[in-house]
């Protein structure tokens, strides 16, 4: 049995997140405190605690949902004996996740790469102001909906793009707020069931984001990205990629980029992939794993009995 690790993106962060594990796994623990201090920051009383507010900030939310992925992965490698770049064959992430997919396979160490999230949501925040951007999630919507929605929405000084190709009938757009509440007038006549607002702060995945991707730009020229021990598959070009200067090339054209995550989970089958395992907070890429194809078995790990149960499995 082939499996491939995925790695959850903003979105799935809710306080308490990641306490089980702290309590349960010494090697966890040891993931948030090493998180904790390159950031100088007490990131995991905020996880465990909250509030709410404050995590869901995209420079906190980004490297706290690492912190819990990589939590699992230590875990499985220490205290498990199972080691990824020996018992599976590719990685991937949603978003920020596929950040956490390079540093389970060992292109950035832990320490860089939870400067390197927040270093990314700061700048994410940063492209455009509050209050300018939005992003909504079509439900019932294809993919070829969601772009005529977008060639509707988009005119003179207005922007909209799809963001997250996630599953099939969910796609989600980013761009202007202005054109992105205009959704509404268009979804019935398209076939749309709903445009559903997402509470986010800025436009995620769009061409809004070219500022935040120039940033990321000059802080990516300065980190050293290793080859990974396994190859990572781009949310960009969904093909498995082990280059470390393609690596880079497309971090920065994920920022404005589309999330292609349906045909990153579809693809798996064709890689001669039959499971694949969600490890961090939330189940949301479980979900859509089931809903893209049945040829994979889909394994959620986000609780220590989760991973007790796996350990016994494999």
């Amino acid at each position: 049995m082939t499996t491939a690790f995925t790695f959850p993106g903003q979105g799935s962060q809710a306080p308490g997140m990641g306490k089980a594990l702290a309590e349960a796994f010494s090697a966890a623990k040891d993931v948030f405190d090493e998180i904790d201090e390159a950031l100088e920051q007490n990131l995991s009383k905020l996880m465990f605690e909250g509030p709410e507010g404050d995590l869901t900030l995209t420079e906190n939310a980004q490297p706290a949902l690492m912190a819990v992925s990589m939590a699992i992965v230590r875990v499985l490698e220490r205290e498990g004996g199972y080691r990824l770049a020996e018992r599976c064959s590719y990685v991937a992430g949603h978003s920020l996740g596929e950040y956490t997919a390079l540093i389970a396979a060992g292109a950035f160490s832990l320490n860089e790469g939870a400067k390197l999230l927040k270093a990314r949501g700061q700048a994410m925040q940063r492209a455009v102001p509050v209050g300018f951007g939005s992003m909504a999630a079509l439900l019932g919507a294809e993919l070829a909906q969601a772009e005529e929605l977008c060639e509707l929405l988009s005119g003179p000084g207005e922007i909209v793009a799809i963001a997250n190709d996630n599953a099939p009938g969910q796609v989600v757009i980013s761009g202007h707020k202005s054109a992105i509440d205009r959704a509404a007038e268009h979804i019935k006549a398209l076939g749309i069931k709903r445009a559903m607002p997402l509470p986010v702060s800025a436009p995620f995945h769009s061409p809004l984001m070219k500022q935040a991707a120039e940033d990321m730009a000059v802080r990516l020229a300065d980190t050293v990205i290793k080859t990974p021990s396994l190859p990572v598959i781009s949310n960009v070009t969904v093909k498995p990629v082990i280059d470390p200067d393609t690596i880079r090339d497309l971090l920065i054209e994920q920022v404005t980029g589309r999330v292609r995550w349906r045909e990153t989970i579809a693809s798996l089958p064709g890689l001669g992939v039959t499971k694949v395992v969600e490890a961090g907070a939330g189940k949301v890429l479980t979900g859509m794993a089931k809903r893209i194809t049945a040829d994979v078995e889909p394994v959620s790990l986000e609780t220590p009995a989760d991973i007790e149960a796996f350990l016994k499995s494999v």
